[in-house]
């Protein structure tokens, strides 16, 4: 680890508490860890050291790899003839909940999915990873056609007054603005999903919104100020936030110009 890398490690643990991460509280993290320099493991373990023995860390773990439905697929079999993109969809791996990595959710993701005790929920598209007393409990249920809506670990989070913190990602990535979508009326249009489970070749389809990140960042950027506590850390921003106050917000939001289901 270089000079650097080791004073931004070092400064983790003391920006975390300067903006107001609860200790025993639960905290969902998106981050981007690229160019820092920090092992994954230091930032896992500062966040947890922050939370202290009482608090629980989330991650997404989401797996569009094993999705035909999924922007990632689309991206995948882009440029391939009809047998290529047939072949490519036959060796699609299924998902596993004790064994698919989340390599699209990042270094940090990955980390806590894979740590000895960790806790995943089993959806095959949207799970969540979980280390803390209260990971159990929050990622226990999790309903093939509710991504992250109400029979989802996000309701659980939001219940239980959950922060978010963006660890230099913008509100592009806030998964928990999709809860929003779940509780905005009119109600959205749904569509079908399809993904691998169990076995290779095992396709199962489902129903659920047809959820939509493409206006999170406008979103984000109208959040008042008060809702935000912001900081820097290597050379980005950092923003820690209330799950339920920007939930609100962006259900405001879309409920005044997105479409309703006709």
């Amino acid at each position: 680890m270089t000079g650097t890398a080791q004073s931004a490690a070092a400064e983790l643990g003391g920006l975390l508490n300067s903006l107001g991460v609860r200790r025993g509280g639960v905290l969902m993290v998106h981050a981007s860890l690229g160019g820092t320099g920090v092992a994954p493991e230091r930032v896992r373990d500062g966040l947890l050291a922050a939370l202290g023995p009482g608090g629980t860390l989330i991650v997404p773990a989401f797996t569009p790899e094993n999705s035909d439905t999924s922007r990632a697929y689309r991206q995948a079999v882009a440029g391939l003839d009809e047998a290529e993109a047939a072949a490519y969809r036959e060796a699609m791996p299924p998902f596993e909940p004790d064994a698919t990595g989340c390599p699209t959710m990042g270094a940090l993701a990955e980390c806590v999915r894979s740590t000895p005790g960790a806790v995943r929920s089993a959806h095959p598209q949207t799970s969540f990873a979980g280390l803390g007393p209260a990971a159990g409990r929050l990622l226990r249920r999790h309903a093939l056609r509710s991504h992250l809506g109400r029979l989802s670990p996000m309701a659980r989070l939001y219940a239980a007054d959950a922060q978010i913190l963006l660890l230099r990602v913008g509100f592009e990535v806030c998964s928990a603005f999709h809860y929003a979508e779940y509780l905005m009326r009119p109600r959205p249009p749904r569509r079908t999903y399809r993904c691998v489970v169990g076995d290779k070749g095992n396709w199962v389809e489902y129903r659920d919104l047809a959820l939509d990140d493409s206006d999170f960042g406008k979103i984000g950027s109208r959040l008042p100020r008060r809702m935000l506590a912001e900081a820097e850390w290597a050379s980005r921003a950092v923003v820690l936030c209330a799950m339920r106050d920007v939930v609100g917000h962006a259900k405001g939001e879309m409920s005044g110009y997105r479409r309703p289901l006709a």
